[in-house]
């Protein structure tokens, strides 16, 4: 799913809000998740999952292509662990 479509779900659920409306919340919420995650912030939805930062240490690394040795900098990169509740969810419609 994408965001249009999220947008489109909400819209359909809430009658009370116009879509325009819909995606002024939906882009708030993002900016926030954002900017919390931003400033080293976990950020936990009770029964979907939780998000955090991970720090990832410099390390050497191999160009694939050539196999020439190179330096990959320290990075840090968003990370999702999923929550119990949606894991079961999900694992009985199979």
């Amino acid at each position: 799913m994408i965001k249009s479509g999220l947008i489109e779900k909400v819209s359909e659920k809430v009658k009370n809000f116009t879509k325009r409306d819909v995606e002024v919340i939906v882009d708030a919420i993002f900016d926030s998740m954002t900017a919390r995650l931003a400033s080293g912030d976990k950020i936990e939805i009770r029964g979907f999952g939780s998000f955090k930062v991970k720090e990832y240490k410099a390390r050497k690394g191999r160009n694939p292509k050539t196999g020439e040795a190179i330096d990959v900098p320290a990075k840090k990169a968003p990370f999702f662990k999923v929550g119990k509740e949606l894991k079961e969810r999900i694992n009985k419609q199979f």
